[in-house]
């Protein structure tokens, strides 16, 4: 079982707002996650994110991969 850290959209029409994740990359886009670790509003000036990094650090050292926009997003964050 391979673990992504991603993102899940959620938010109404053309209001998006993202969960970053932890998931079984065999799960769907918005499949029920294995962890909540923060989020991401782009709808705000400037973007607003907000990871709890002790729990990002520790999936990723148990063997997760993060998507590119999610690294980007741990980058902005740290």
């Amino acid at each position: 079982m391979a673990v992504k850290l991603k993102l899940t959209r959620m938010g109404s029409k053309k209001r998006p707002f993202y969960r970053v994740v932890a998931a079984n990359n065999e799960t769907r886009r918005d499949g029920r996650p294995l962890e909540l670790l923060g989020y991401y509003n782009p709808m705000t000036n400037p973007a607003d994110i907000k990871l709890d990094m002790e729990k990002v650090n520790a999936w990723i050292a148990r063997g997760a991969e993060a998507t590119d926009t999610v690294r980007a997003l741990i980058r902005k964050q740290a």
